[in-house]
C-alpha cells in the first residue's frame, strides 16, 4: 500500500521483486504511483508463481462500472473490479476499496503514502492484519498510527513478512 502519485522507485522496485521471488501474489489498488512501481516489478521477476491483482475503483454515479481514469495500471494481471469510489482522506468508510485491500491481504507493507495509506494502516489494525511501513521515517505516512511498526531496513520487513507467514498469524 502507497502513493498513487509519487513512486518511490527504490522501496517499490525491492518490495515488489522480493514478493515475486518468495512465490507470493501481490495485492495493490491498482494505480500509479507506488502501485505501478511495485506491480511492474513484480511482474518482471522471470519464473514467478505469483499474479499481480488489484482492487479497482470505480467512477461513482456511473450507470454502468468505469473504472477510475489510470486504473488498472498496465501491469496489473487480474483486476478485481468493484463499484466502490472511496480514498483518500476518507479511505476507511464503508464505501472504500481499501476495506478489499486490507480484508484480503495477508501482510499489509505500507510504502510512503498520504491519506489513503494512513487510513489502510488503520484498517490493518481494525481488522487484526499484521502491518509493517517500509518507511525512512513515520512521517512518510502522514498521521500514520503509532501502533504500525515502522522500519527503514528492507531485511528487517522481509523478517516480519515471512515471521507473520510462518507463525500463521496472518489471516
Amino acid at each position: 500500500m502507497g502513493s498513487h502519485a509519487d513512486l518511490h522507485a527504490d522501496r517499490a522496485r525491492q518490495v515488489g521483486t522480493w514478493v515475486a521471488r518468495q512465490g507470493y501474489h501481490l495485492l495493490t489498488g491498482g494505480g500509479d504511483g507506488v502501485m505501478r512501481a511495485v506491480t511492474e516489478a513484480f511482474v518482471a521477476v522471470p519464473g514467478r508463481e505469483g499474479l499481480a491483482l488489484a482492487v479497482v475503483p470505480s467512477v461513482l454515479g456511473q450507470p454502468r462500472f468505469t473504472p477510475l481514469p489510470g486504473y488498472p495500471n498496465r501491469w496489473v494481471e487480474v483486476p478485481i473490479y468493484t463499484h466502490l469510489s472511496r480514498g483518500g482522506a476518507i479511505g476507511d468508510e464503508p464505501t472504500s476499496r481499501n476495506h478489499i485491500n486490507v480484508l484480503t491481504s495477508t501482510v499489509v507493507v505500507l510504502l510512503p503514502g498520504g491519506a489513503g495509506t494512513a487510513s489502510e494502516a488503520r484498517l490493518a489494525l481494525r481488522y487484526g492484519k499484521p502491518c509493517v511501513g517500509y518507511l525512512r521515517h513515520r512521517d512518510e505516512i502522514p498521521d500514520c498510527p503509532p501502533e504500525v511498526l515502522v522500519e527503514p531496513d528492507f531485511v528487517r520487513v522481509s523478517a516480519y513478512v515471512e515471521a507473520h507467514l510462518k507463525t500463521g498469524r496472518a489471516s
